[in-house]
């Protein structure tokens, strides 16, 4: 358990009242984009994800359930998120390392239409998988606290580890915690 004086807690702390009084986070200091966002947290309990199958941007049916056997990165976001949008080229980069090791990965855009959600990737050559929530409800299965929130469901499709606001997915340290997932 960490001190409640530690950066860590102050932060998330710091960063809850920003969020509260309306502060958009990419406006936060840089202290939450250099040590904090490499965090992950354990999921108190290791609860089984929700069950979901959500549309594709091709319209295509994508269910979670169906990924069983494989780490499930599973990222709840939004084109008018500003720290969605930044954390996604990383996502990308991640998603290059990761699609070998049979790991899957999930990004959840939580409301909106298609065709922005394709004008928004398509800027940035996104190829990993992108489904569509339209009415949000699986965002509030899987507890999403703010977005980006992100999920790794272990191989059981147990939520193991979860990120609350932006990170840089291709660090090494984010990248060495999905996979110790499938030891």
């Amino acid at each position: 358990m960490r001190a409640l004086n530690s950066p860590s807690v102050v932060d998330r702390r710091t960063l809850m009242r920003a969020s509260a009084a309306g502060v958009a986070v990419a406006a936060m200091p840089a202290f939450f984009s250099a040590a904090s966002p490499m965090l992950l947290q354990a999921v108190p309990g290791t609860p089984t994800g929700p069950d979901f199958t959500l549309p594709d941007l091709d319209g295509a049916p994508v269910r979670f359930a169906d990924h069983k056997g494989r780490i499930v990165l599973v990222n709840f976001w939004a084109t008018w998120c500003p720290p969605c949008r930044a954390e996604i080229p990383s996502m990308e980069r991640a998603w290059a390392k990761l699609k070998e090791t049979n790991v899957a990965m999930l990004a959840v855009h939580v409301g909106g239409d298609a065709e922005k959600i394709w004008e928004f990737l398509a800027e940035l050559n996104v190829t990993f998988p992108v489904l569509i929530d339209r009415s949000s409800d699986v965002a509030k299965a899987w507890t999403t606290v703010g977005l980006p929130t992100t999920y790794i469901a272990d191989r059981e499709g147990r939520k193991a580890l979860r990120a609350i606001g932006g990170r840089e997915w291709d660090h090494p340290d984010l990248i060495a915690s999905i996979l110790a997932l499938k030891a």
